[in-house]
């Protein structure tokens, strides 16, 4: 009798304790267990082979049909953004329960719109993942697959495959040093721009990144997530010269740092070390791996001497031997892609990424890339720089128009290409959403649901500020890479154009419609006094105020100075460190803007860690002083950064500048050299401080 009822249970739908749905089950276990016992999850047939899902009340349960464990996920999201007011960030949680359950009584249906809806840039598990841990990456994948990422860059495990696969080429440990960089710039290393810098990588790091790139792929399984595995494209050591005949192209310089080699994908020597990587590759992470990632020549690089024909078609003709049915993937940035990379491949097994949609349209330019499947992207930052930014209206209508236009054919999905993703959330989610969405999306109207569910509940003066948001910060018209940047972080100087060497200071927006917005935001504080997520973004507003003031107060510095004012001079040197000031109270509100919080997580890895750490966010890296050019690149706007970096910069400035109009010789430091012993000097979590009331100072800055 037990037997015929437990095979009448298998007959039944899938239910969530089903192995297609247990990892999204999982997922309401860690983030919403209140919805636990109210939630089932069914199988559901495909949309003509896209994914589906549909959400409805059945016995006071939440019933969400689904194609796969993907789609269930978003339309978990979907119910709880949609009807619970609730969200998941990288900018804080609001997932707190909800008392009474909203009911659905009649189906709501939701087709994707997009094949393949993509995450990650190399750069970004460096600029916010250096330090990631177990917990970071559970958070992280849960909202993935909430937002529907059905594939994803792993990056943070090549250094165990590249070590085995140097080994079985017969270099030492010592050589293989010399090649793999420190934790936090393997993205450059791996895009072939720089090798061993911030190195070496101790073998225990080694061996428990390739445990939780391990675990990682797990869970993403799980959670309907292809991993996008680094290719073999031919990036080798510089030394390899010395251990092989085969033909080994010089690449040169990226900036400051030499680069690594490119062994000739034509040569013969290619496939058998290529094999050597992804044997390594398979024995480490599996076999089930369909998405490879890889750029010859990226930014830069030398092709003299290769058939760029030739080597992208065998780049691709190895990676299938070794993983039939791989898809190469590739970055549509600047002249990437080549025309003459692709132009033997077999089209159908690549997919390049648009990836600065914000502001290009070589998918079109390029009609479709050739005829190439290719999915629109945003990078939105540049070094994950601080800064409120996002043309929330461009996504929309430029995914709907390369959605409707002549080359939709090749028109595959969407993707975030962020160099660092811990900003903006409105922008990640928008553009993730825009995969389930047939026609085109009114920010004005998503605005307005996307807020409620950040916040905990609809709000008149939050709305008010909203649609002010979207005239301003979220539109910023005109080319722009990255957001606006914040001259209080600069390197000093009389004339300033931007703080990193391809940023740009100007506000592209009505500042003083930003302000309005602003004070409609903060005015609706006594009714979220209990919502972090609300704080949060009350203090990154604000700050943006600062930062736009800034500008104004430096120009008075300027003109003082020039006029030989020594009164006016001093005023406004002083009003600009009090920005400064002002700046670094209202960032240390809150634990996510604070220099302590990164120092806390580079810390665990070790002292190797916390240098690369520290050396990430103000000079970056390079021993050459005439190649000085990244500096700044990845400043942050953090509460003790503010007050022991760069306000100590602009005090000195301003006392060198105050000697020079009383009539006295005075010398600037090298702020080359002054910025590196900073670093030395700083190998220490930064004390913790205590923080003001939030309501007192954001009324101070804004009244």
């Amino acid at each position: 009798m037990k037997k015929i009822f437990h095979l009448l249970l298998l007959a039944l739908p899938v239910q969530l304790t089903a192995a297609e749905f247990s990892g999204v089950y999982q997922l309401v276990k860690r983030r919403v267990p209140w919805l636990e016992k109210h939630i089932t999850f069914e199988q559901a047939t495909s949309n003509n082979g896209q994914e589906t899902f549909t959400l409805q009340t059945r016995q006071q349960k939440l019933v969400i049909s689904a194609s796969g464990p993907n789609a269930a996920a978003v339309g978990l999201n979907w119910y709880l953004r949609n009807y619970c007011h609730r969200s998941m960030s990288h900018m804080g949680d609001n997932l707190s329960p909800v008392k009474k359950l909203p009911v659905i009584r009649v189906p709501v249906t939701v087709n994707a719109s997009a094949l393949y809806r993509h995450a990650l840039n190399y750069c970004t598990f460096n600029y916010t993942m250096s330090f990631y841990n177990w917990a970071d990456w559970e958070h992280e994948l849960d909202w993935m697959a909430l937002n529907g990422v059905n594939m994803m860059l792993v990056a943070n495990g090549s250094e165990a495959v590249w070590q085995k696969t140097l080994q079985q080429l017969g270099y030492t440990q010592k050589e293989i040093d010399q090649f793999i960089t420190g934790p936090a710039y393997n993205a450059w290393w791996l895009m072939g721009n720089i090798e061993a810098w911030g190195g070496p990588m101790p073998q225990s790091q080694i061996d428990d990144r390739r445990r939780l790139v391990q675990k990682m792929l797990v869970r993403m399984r799980s959670l309907g997530i292809e991993p996008v595995m680094p290719a073999f494209f031919g990036m080798v050591p510089k030394s390899l010269t010395e251990k092989t005949k085969a033909h080994i192209i010089k690449q040169g310089t990226w900036g400051a740092f030499p680069r690594p080699d490119i062994l000739d994908p034509t040569d013969t020597a290619f496939a058998r070390i290529a094999g050597l990587f992804y044997a390594a590759t398979k024995e480490m992470y599996g076999s089930n791996i369909r998405f490879f990632s890889g750029d010859p020549f990226h930014e830069g690089g030398v092709t003299e001497g290769v058939d760029l024909g030739k080597a992208g078609a065998n780049i691709q003709r190895v990676m299938r031997a070794w993983f039939p049915g791989a898809i190469w993937v590739l970055q549509g940035w600047q002249d990437n892609p080549k025309k003459a990379l692709l132009a033997e491949t077999d089209r159908s097994a690549l997919l390049v990424q648009e990836l600065f949609g914000e502001n290009t349209n070589n998918w079109e330019t390029r009609e479709g890339y050739e005829g190439t499947p290719f999915i629109w992207c945003t990078v939105t930052n540049f070094g994950e720089r601080p800064g409120l930014n996002g043309k929330l209206q461009r996504f929309a209508d430029e995914v709907h128009r390369a959605r409707t236009g002549p080359y939709k054919a090749y028109m595959k999905g969407v993707g975030i290409m962020p160099e660092g993703i811990d900003n903006n959330p409105a922008v990640y989610e928008l553009l993730m959403e825009l995969a389930w969405h047939e026609n085109k999306v009114d920010t004005k109207e998503w605005a307005p649901v996307y807020a409620a569910a950040r916040y905990g509940k609809p709000n008149n003066d939050v709305n008010e500020a909203w649609q002010g948001f979207l005239q301003t910060i979220y539109s910023n018209p005109g080319y722009q890479e990255g957001p606006p940047e914040n001259i209080l972080c600069a390197r000093p100087a009389l004339e300033i154009k931007s703080v990193s060497r391809w940023g740009n200071l100007r506000k592209g927006y009505d500042t003083a419609l930003y302000v309005q917005a602003v004070k409609a935001f903060a005015k609706a504080a006594p009714v979220f006094t209990g919502s972090e997520t609300y704080k949060i973004d009350l203090v990154n507003f604000t700050r943006q105020v600062i930062a736009n003031r800034a500008d104004k107060v430096f120009a008075d510095v300027v003109n003082a100075y020039q006029a030989k004012d020594k009164n006016a001079f001093n005023a406004a040197s002083q009003a600009f460190l009090q920005l400064c000031d002002d700046e670094e109270t209202l960032l240390n509100t809150q634990p996510y803007f604070r220099l302590r919080t990164y120092q806390q997580k580079a810390i665990r890895g070790g002292a190797n860690d916390f240098l690369n750490a520290m050396m990430l966010i103000t000079y970056w890296g390079g021993t050459d002083h005439n190649e000085d050019n990244l500096h700044e690149y990845a400043y942050k706007e953090w509460a003790g950064l503010i007050r022991t970096f760069y306000r100590k910069r602009w005090e000195i400035f301003f006392a060198h500048l105050s000697e020079t109009l009383s009539g006295k010789a005075s010398q600037l430091p090298d702020w080359y050299n002054w910025e590196r012993e900073w670093v030395r000097e700083n190998l220490k979590v930064m004390p913790a401080e205590k923080p003001v009331d939030l309501g007192t100072i954001v009324h101070r800055i804004l009244h």
